[in-house]
């Protein structure tokens, strides 16, 4: 069975990596999870080839849930998602929280509306 794919982009290639690898542990390894952190050249940014890189590979037939860190990310996301052509949902949510969530809900089979809702939700759920 195809599962939803996430992926994390974020200025830090670190950063995206930690949060692939706190996933690997509460969602099942059939979950595919990718970072696109930072640039190639391995600095601090957002690389429009790296998302759409991760996209692919993240994307095993059943929708990606794209999550980003800081409002540059969102702009470059948005850019290589409009000439896509796959089912793939940018979510406004916390970047960990969010991600937690998405991830728990793609292990369990759910479709790419419900994984997105999910993540949007741990936004309430962050709030102290």
């Amino acid at each position: 069975m195809a599962l939803v794919g996430i992926v994390l982009v974020s200025h830090s290639g670190k950063l995206a990596e930690g949060v692939r690898d706190l996933l690997r542990q509460v969602a099942t390894g059939e979950v595919r999870v990718e970072p696109a952190g930072g640039t190639a050249e391995g600095a601090l940014g957002t690389s429009a080839e790296l998302i759409e890189e991760a996209v692919r590979r993240a994307d095993s037939g059943a929708g990606v849930v794209v999550l980003a860190d800081l409002g540059s990310a969102v702009l470059t996301t948005r850019t290589v998602l409009e000439d896509l052509d796959r089912e793939v949902t940018l979510v406004d949510a916390p970047f960990v929280e969010g991600a937690v969530a998405a991830a728990v809900l793609a292990s369990t089979g759910a479709d790419l509306a419900t994984v997105a809702d999910a993540a949007r939700e741990a936004r309430d759920v962050a709030k102290f």
